[in-house]
């Protein structure tokens, strides 16, 4: 069996995942949503998005829609992403071993507070 691309799953690809979940968003709708949900603490520069958004969609983990109504053109030449089933189930995958190393690390003293 090939090794896949995103094994093990980068944290922009994750959050690029993450971002989607609750709705589809162009690049720079994803850009903002994943410094928002982050704090801040992570923003992806323009070639870690669509290097990550393109192996994404590679792997078949988002999708690129069409846009419903396009108003004006820039909206008409704005790529819009969606998350897959796959793209769903994987990040449903790595938030539980993240959430898996936590509780180690919780046991190990290693973390301490409300993370988990």
């Amino acid at each position: 069996m090939p090794k896949r691309k995103l094994d093990p799953l980068p944290p922009a690809a994750f959050q690029i995942l993450l971002s989607l979940a609750g709705e589809d968003l162009h690049g720079y709708g994803i850009m903002r949503q994943v410094a928002h949900q982050t704090g801040g603490r992570m923003r992806l520069g323009p070639g870690t998005l669509y290097s990550s958004i393109q192996s994404l969609l590679e792997e078949k983990l988002i999708e690129e829609i069409n846009p419903n109504d396009a108003k004006d053109a820039e909206q008409d030449r704005r790529r819009v992403y969606r998350l897959s089933a796959a793209g769903r189930k994987l990040a449903r995958n790595e938030a539980e071993r993240l959430a898996d190393l936590l509780r180690v690390a919780r046991a190990k003293n290693i973390l301490r507070g409300d993370y988990v």
